[in-house]
C-alpha cells in the first residue's frame, strides 16, 4: 500500500498532485481530506494550502500476475499470464517455452509458487481469494494421476489394516482424494498437518 500526502491552493489541486505521484487515477485511490485549506483576504494574507492524504489501492490480481512474472523470469522461464476469476476463485494459466521449470518434478514447483501466490494475492485483498496454478492443463493430467493414486493406496490401507498418508498437497489437490474416495465405505479420509504441509490420510474402515 503506497501513500502520498499532498498539498495544494484546492482540495482538488492537492488531490492531483498526490496522483501525479502515485502514477495512478482517482477512481484506484483512497482519498482523505487532512486540511481543506483557507483562501484568505485578497487570496494572500492569512491563507492556508489544502492538505490531502491520498492511498493506492493495489489491485490483488495485479500484484499476483507481476509476482509470478518476476519469478518466473528469474527462473529463466518467464511466461504470458492468462487470469480467469469466479467469484472468489482466480485461476491463473501460465504458459511459456520452459514452462518444465515452472511445474517442477511432480508439480512441487508449481505447488511451490500456487501457496507463495496465494500468500501475495491475499495480502492485498480485503476478502479471501482462493488461487488455482495451472499450466499446459497439467491440473487435469495431475487429477488423473492422483485418482489413480487415491484408488491404489485405498487398496493397501484396505489390504494393510493400516493408515496411509500421501505427500503433502495443495488444497485442491487434497480435494480430488477426498473426492474420489467419497464413495468408498471401506476407507475414510481426512486432512493432517499444517500448511504447507498439510497431507490427506487414507484410513480404513474397521469392520465389526
Amino acid at each position: 500500500m503506497k501513500q502520498v500526502t499532498a498539498t495544494g491552493q484546492t482540495v482538488e489541486e492537492a488531490v492531483k498532485s498526490a496522483l501525479a505521484q502515485l502514477k495512478t487515477t482517482k477512481d484506484r485511490a483512497e482519498v482523505h481530506i487532512i486540511d481543506e485549506g483557507k483562501k484568505g483576504i485578497f487570496g494572500i494574507f492569512g491563507s492556508r494550502p489544502a492538505v490531502v492524504k491520498v492511498t493506492l489501492s493495489l489491485d490483488p490480481i495485479e500484484e499476483a500476475t507481476k509476482f509470478l512474472k518476476q519469478v518466473s523470469s528469474q527462473m529463466g522461464a518467464p511466461v504470458e499470464i492468462e487470469v480467469k476469476r469466479d467469484g472468489k476463485q482466480v485461476h491463473f494459466i501460465l504458459s511459456g517455452e520452459k514452462i518444465a521449470l515452472l511445474i517442477g518434478k511432480r508439480g512441487q514447483t508449481l505447488n511451490s509458487l500456487h501457496y507463495l501466490t496465494q500468500l501475495v494475492i491475499n495480502r492485498h485483498s480485503d476478502q479471501y481469494l482462493t488461487v488455482i496454478l495451472d499450466a499446459e492443463d497439467y491440473r487435469n493430467r495431475r487429477s488423473e494421476t492422483l485418482i489413480q493414486l487415491a484408488n491404489r493406496l485405498a487398496q493397501k490401507a484396505i489390504k494393510t489394516g493400516q493408515d496411509v498418508a500421501l505427500e503433502p498437497m495443495p488444497s485442491y489437490e487434497r480435494k480430488v482424494i477426498h473426492t474420489a474416495l467419497a464413495d468408498n465405505k471401506q476407507v475414510k479420509t481426512l486432512s493432517d498437518g499444517v500448511e504447507p504441509h498439510r497431507h490427506v490420510v487414507i484410513s480404513p474402515v474397521k469392520t465389526k
